[in-house]
């Protein structure tokens, strides 16, 4: 894995960048999902509350189907049954990102920013640096 990102932008930089990067994304994953109508009742075509009961979580479960594919795909080695030049576990990583951006965007989350925020919370964290890690007890994955 190339690291030369690390020699080519301040920190401050980059966590700019993901967190501008976050919000385009969530801004562009929602915007076309409710373009499609994914966030309406397939009856009545009438827009859905997000906070409808039982919706997040259905949407939250959408999100672990599509790691769920991205393993069955890499267990098995496949290539994507709908971009077949890529891997499947891409592809389906890449769906599970656009549903948490979609949602997200449906609670009117900042997910770009939460991100950025978790990133530099978990690089001052004893237990993910490699020599705690190394450790007998430490984090192994």
């Amino acid at each position: 894995m190339d690291h030369s990102y690390k020699h080519a932008i301040s920190t401050k930089n980059y966590l700019t960048l993901i967190k501008t990067a976050g919000k385009n994304l969530q801004h562009v994953c929602h915007g076309l999902s409710r373009e499609s109508g994914w966030w309406n009742d397939p009856k009545t075509a009438a827009p859905i509350d997000p906070k409808t009961p039982f919706l997040v979580a259905a949407k939250l479960m959408l999100c672990v189907t599509e790691l769920a594919e991205a393993c069955e795909g890499d267990r098995k080695g496949l290539p994507d049954d709908k971009l077949p030049h890529r891997p499947m576990l891409e592809v389906e990583l890449a769906d599970a990102i656009i549903r948490c951006f979609d949602l997200g965007g449906a609670l009117g989350f900042d997910v770009g920013g939460a991100i950025t925020e978790k990133l530099a919370f978990n690089a001052q964290r004893a237990d993910h640096k490699p020599e705690n890690r190394a450790q007998a007890g430490g984090k192994a994955y």
